[in-house]
């Protein structure tokens, strides 16, 4: 049996507005995926550095492809992105009290940062306009179940 070790990822549902307000807004980005053969809608996320925590990660992401940093992160889930051939996991996080800033993106990223409503972004999951796992996920558990515990500080 082969096994793919992967070092681990991280990924953030990032909140412009309170979450629990009647109304809140979050940021996607819309990324072009190789692999899709096209745009996908996405939460910012990447791959983890040697030594680096999750937390550090999910700030780093946030800033590189949206050029916000948050106040707040919190853990929502870690979960496995395919156990049948890969180890890697995914760190979701949820982040608040956003700041705007200048992002830095890779020379390979193609993105554009889309603010808008986390109902709209709801019903893009039921449509299957959104159909990245780990967007869904993150999406889900936020509407689910709400935020979760504070992380460090970024």
């Amino acid at each position: 049996m082969e096994i793919i070790r992967h070092s681990g990822a991280s990924a953030v549902v990032p909140f412009l507005s309170d979450p629990a307000g009647p109304e809140a807004e979050i940021l996607l980005i819309r990324q072009y995926r190789y692999a899709a053969g096209g745009y996908v809608y996405e939460i910012p996320a990447g791959r983890m550095d040697s030594g680096e925590l999750p937390e550090e990660c999910a700030a780093r992401e946030l800033v590189e492809e949206t050029g916000y940093t948050a106040a707040r992160l919190a853990l929502l889930i870690t979960i496995f992105t395919t156990p049948g051939f890969t180890d890697e996991q995914i760190h979701l996080f949820s982040a608040t009290g956003l700041r705007k800033g200048r992002r830095s993106l890779e020379l390979d990223e193609f993105l554009d940062v889309e603010p808008m409503p986390f109902s709209r972004a709801l019903r893009m999951i039921k449509s299957g306009e959104i159909n990245d796992g780990k967007t869904i996920a993150g999406l889900l558990y936020a509407a689910t179940f709400g935020g979760a515990q504070p992380a460090t500080s970024p």
